[in-house]
């Protein structure tokens, strides 16, 4: 596969997790920016593209456009199975996927930029009142999410065994998200543990938010 061309944000989570999953991959790409601050995601030439007008989206060297993150990771681990990012056994690919979208499914869309916006725009939240409300959510998963990682002795180096996957392109992201927000890590070691291991990662580390082009 050559000729990626990925639509995304700096600071988005969703992002994030795609660029480290094309990292990993050993996939390379050019690089457009999208700022979501400045409404650039509702371009006409970005609508055409994503008419839902949401990042990333990953641009094919057929043309062909991929929307979604989690969407496109499985399509990477389908097209590009090394190294791969769902273990073989069905259960357990279960399980990696559950916490995956514990993340993807429960925390971000409630905390993403629209929704803390519309808190700000249509119910006067201030800054304080989304931090509070974002750090709601994240305990709301995060607290069942760490005993699901604790208790589990599938859980190795990383969400699922000693090599990084599907889970923890999620959790790396969420939690980089975390810090900007001031969320206690500490009631949740275990996440902590894995998302310090994804940082060691240069696929996990090349993909954080400061490293990218367009970072402020």
């Amino acid at each position: 596969m050559t000729g990626l061309v990925l639509h995304n944000y700096f600071r988005s989570s969703t992002s994030v997790r795609l660029r480290a999953a094309l990292n990993l991959k050993g996939l390379s790409f050019d690089y457009v920016a999208h700022h979501l601050r400045k409404g650039e995601q509702r371009s006409a030439d970005f609508l055409a593209l994503n008419p839902q007008g949401l990042v990333p989206a990953l641009v094919l060297g057929d043309g062909a456009v991929l929307t979604q993150s989690l969407a496109i990771i499985e399509y990477l681990d389908e097209t590009h199975p090394q190294p791969p990012l769902l273990p073989d056994n069905a259960l357990d690919r279960a399980r990696v996927r559950a916490l995956a979208f514990a993340i993807a499914c429960e925390v971000h869309p409630v905390n993403n930029l629209r929704v803390l916006g519309y808190l700000k725009s249509e119910f006067g939240a201030d800054d304080r009142a989304a931090a509070v409300w974002f750090s709601h959510w994240v305990a709301d998963t995060f607290g069942p999410l760490e005993s699901m990682l604790a208790a589990d002795p599938r859980t190795g180096r990383f969400c699922h065994g000693d090599a990084p996957g599907f889970a923890d392109l999620c959790l790396y992201a969420q939690v980089i998200n975390n810090r900007r927000f001031g969320v206690d890590m500490g009631p949740y070691p275990t996440i902590q543990r894995i998302f310090d291991a994804c940082a060691a990662v240069p696929a996990f580390a090349d993909a954080a938010p400061e490293r990218q082009p367009d970072a402020e």
